[in-house]
């Protein structure tokens, strides 16, 4: 089925966000975080994944990216097959996640739905990429990534929140290399 949301320009500036299947809130746990991080920066080093802006989120992630040399279309879709099979494993193979039948039930459940699947399926299929062309766009999205964890009430100050970029544009350095839009 095809959707209306595409990157038609695979070297321009994308709105993309990934959800978790269900919106099961994954990311609460930090060690998860940290594995999807750490895959984001293997396709920034070898890839040519380039991060202007994103906030992790508990069932969400936001970004605002491009991409150097490779397309951006497949570094997005190498990124969720690796990290949904990552997480997946790190879920199932963690002794003290009480929420791992649940959550592995929902996965199983919805990998058997979607034939793009073999077993499990973490992320929804689409990503809903926007391009941004121009500076009030742009502007309007990164205020909405950076605040998210402000509206949930996570903080008060967006750029306290260590999962996201906004520390980045405050001055300060985060856990991804940013690649500031200004």
């Amino acid at each position: 089925m095809s959707r209306n949301y595409k990157i038609h320009d695979q070297q321009g500036v994308y709105f993309i966000t990934f959800t978790i299947v269900s919106w099961i809130d994954v990311f609460t746990r930090p060690l998860y975080k940290d594995l999807f991080l750490e895959s984001v920066q293997y396709c920034q080093e070898n890839k040519g994944f380039k991060v202007h802006a994103y906030c992790i989120m508990t069932n969400h992630v936001h970004f605002i990216a491009s991409a150097e040399n490779n397309k951006l279309s497949d570094i997005i879709s190498d990124l969720k097959k690796f990290t949904s099979k990552k997480i997946i494993s790190e879920i199932d193979l963690n002794i003290q996640e009480s929420r791992k039948s649940w959550m592995m039930s929902i996965f199983r459940n919805a990998g058997a739905y979607n034939r793009n699947n073999e077993q499990y399926q973490f992320w929804q299929q689409h990503n809903h990429p926007i391009e941004l062309y121009t500076g009030p766009v742009i502007q309007q999205k990164l205020y909405y990534i950076h605040n998210n964890p402000v509206v949930a009430g996570y903080v008060v100050d967006a750029e306290n929140y260590p999962y996201s970029s906004a520390h980045d544009y405050a001055g300060g350095k985060g856990k991804l290399k940013i690649d500031l839009l200004y």
